[in-house]
């Protein structure tokens, strides 16, 4: 018992010390830097304590004791040798050596700036930055040599076009904003960055271009971003959910892209653009329905081409939702809409099923999904191959076995190529959990079922809003003048207004009387 007790008060009576420590500690961080480097490395080494990343290199800059700290894999170690060690180790005679005289003269890498707190070292280091201290020098210059293995700009798999720019954003924001840059080379393209994530202290960039975006919509975004008090921003999905209007809805509210194309055509129609440092995918908002059914390329054909391209789509997006559904409807309480030769097909192939076309629907649609699903996460080479496979071989097994027949695996086969045609993956995966109600409505009300699922879908479209844009605008409310980039896409000497939705100044988007014409010989 005594032994027992003696170990519980030891156990405990560590903690007041290891406390005691811990604020000692960050007491000492939050000093300023001194000329003594012995106690500055010291103190240093400790807060790095267990952190065999972290490098502390000795060398002589003049006689005098210097250290550069940095983590290794985070520095390009080709600059630090040639643009700071080569000058810094040269056997020249200095008699009053300064912060300013290195800076100046002994270091030639572009971006350097001082620290005068031991807290601004330590966040300087973990950002990657290099760090100098020289003995005797109170101030310590941060040396911008970031480097290290990134991913190289290339084609967004996600969104992949005919017709179109090939490059796509990459993990490193810098490298994301530069893409963006290059593309709108404008002073109105403003940027706005925190850091927003106690423990990853995450960049987080705000775009937008200040002679088109509206001032209280960037305002909004900044109020919105300010309020986030969170420990780690580790994608740019935690943002969106942080800072959209109606978070229990399905539908997205922030539309998400890897593309820089896609940001700029959205900057210059007045929207802002997120950007977050470890994440390929950029948010754009405010958002609309119409404008997650539209891909880039769409604006890169000739508009004959967009035209039918997005009459496809609205077919595909109706069907992927509601053919299963009307399915259900008609062949359980509506035979008698059904051609008489095809309802004898049906009949007859139904004959042999023990199973309503409700749990027939059901059953396929969840074993669809869940190949797609198993698709997705094998490896490439074989994913794309066990999937169709392994829809081919349950269907024509199922249609044997008579679990299910064979016009249901037509139907849910129609209903999946459908919902491949919807650009945007966070809306065709919105209807694909959609479907899902439909059906289960249908087969208890037919196609009245079907009529209220719908009508409910779209009053909760017409009241959604996205940064106090309507989502389902300009249907909803009613624009006519804007429909001209909804259903069809009108030709570009037509489109010479900026959407309303977004911009109330400056709407014109070009010059009058840019029709093309033929050539006059007379």
């Amino acid at each position: 018992m005594d032994q027992g007790r003696g170990e519980f008060v030891r156990r405990h009576l560590k903690k007041p010390k290891k406390l005691k420590e811990t604020i000692e500690l960050q007491r000492q961080i939050e000093k300023e830097v001194v000329g003594e480097i012995t106690r500055n490395i010291d103190l240093l080494k400790s807060i790095f304590t267990d952190c065999s990343d972290v490098k502390f290199r000795p060398l002589k800059v003049e006689e005098r004791t210097a250290y550069l700290i940095f983590i290794d894999g985070l520095i390009d170690n080709t600059s630090i040798q040639f643009n700071a060690l080569h000058e810094l180790l040269s056997e020249t005679q200095i008699d009053d050596l300064t912060a300013d005289y290195i800076q100046q003269k002994m270091v030639s890498i572009s971006d350097v700036l001082e620290a005068n707190q031991l807290a601004e070292i330590v966040k300087q280091v973990l950002d990657g930055n290099t760090i100098l201290l020289v003995d005797g020098i109170a101030q310590a210059l941060v040396l911008n040599a970031k480097g290290g293995e990134r991913r190289a700009v290339a084609e967004p798999e996600t969104e992949t076009a005919v017709r179109g720019p090939r490059e796509g954003f990459t993990e490193s924001i810098a490298v994301n904003i530069a893409l963006i840059r290059q593309k709108i080379r404008s002073s109105h393209l403003k940027l706005i960055t925190r850091e927003i994530g106690t423990e990853t202290r995450t960049i987080i960039g705000v775009m937008y271009l200040d002679n088109l975006a509206s001032p209280d919509l960037v305002a909004e975004v900044q109020k919105r971003l300010s309020r986030i008090k969170i420990d780690a921003i580790l994608e740019s999905g935690y943002i969106e959910e942080l800072i959209e209007d109606e978070p229990r809805s399905l539908f997205p509210q922030i539309q998400n892209t890897e593309r820089p194309d896609t940001v700029a055509g959205n900057l210059l129609e007045g929207r802002v653009a997120i950007l977050v440092n470890g994440s390929p995918f950029t948010l754009i908002l405010p958002t609309t329905f119409w404008q997650l059914l539209q891909a880039n390329e769409d604006y890169y054909h000739r508009f004959h081409i967009s035209i039918f391209i997005r009459a496809l789509r609205i077919l595909m997006i109706f069907l992927a939702l509601m053919l299963p559904a009307i399915y259900i409807a008609v062949t359980t309480y509506h035979q008698e809409m059904i051609p008489t030769n095809l309802l004898y097909s049906i009949a007859a192939s139904r004959e042999a099923i023990p199973f309503p076309a409700f749990v027939e629907a059901m059953i396929m649609e969840i074993a669809f999904e869940s190949l797609r699903e198993a698709g997705l996460r094998l490896p490439k080479v074989i994913g794309q191959a066990v999937s169709i496979l392994g829809a081919l071989v349950i269907g024509q097994a199922a249609v044997e076995a008579g679990i299910v027949s064979a016009p249901m695996v037509i139907i849910v086969s129609l209903t999946g190529i459908a919902s491949f045609t919807i650009p945007k993956f966070n809306l065709a995966i919105t209807i694909r959990m959609l479907r899902f109600p439909m059906m289960v409505l249908a087969g208890l009300f037919g196609l009245f079922g079907v009529s209220i699922g719908s009508i409910m879908i779209v009053t909760h479209l017409c009241k959604l809003r996205s940064f106090g844009a309507p989502y389902f605008s300009p249907l909803g409310p009613l624009n006519w003048k804007e429909l001209k980039d909804v259903f069809i896409r009108a030709p570009w000497w037509a489109m010479d207004r900026r959407p309303t939705q977004t911009i109330r100044e400056n709407v014109k988007r070009q010059t009058d009387h840019l029709r093309p014409s033929p050539m006059n010989n007379e």
